[in-house]
């Protein structure tokens, strides 16, 4: 599996302007995102088992919205934000 960031190493056009790190896939926090739609947990984990293969899982965290139909509150973008060097989001039917 190939993981791409579109948006790596390009910084924000205002604001504070901070120091941008490459993810380590094999050793870094990740968090797993559910939208909260059917199927979207049961995606995750499948994908958090092929990571198993090749790195600890224990850091690697399930989280989720309250709503598919809402974004993302901002305690839980602040929660990935702090805690997390990268993450995957699940949009599933």
């Amino acid at each position: 599996m190939r993981i791409y960031n579109p948006s790596f190493g390009r910084s924000a056009t205002t604001g504070e302007k901070i120091e941008l790190k490459p993810v380590n896939w094999k050793t870094d926090a990740i968090a797993l995102v559910s939208n909260s739609k059917p199927n979207a947990r049961e995606l995750l984990a499948g994908i958090r088992d092929k990571l198993g293969t090749s790195r600890q899982v224990e850091n690697i965290k399930f989280l989720a919205k309250n709503s598919a139909s809402q974004p993302a509150p901002k305690d839980l973008l602040d929660e990935v934000a702090a805690n997390y060097r990268g993450a995957l989001l699940a949009i599933a039917d």
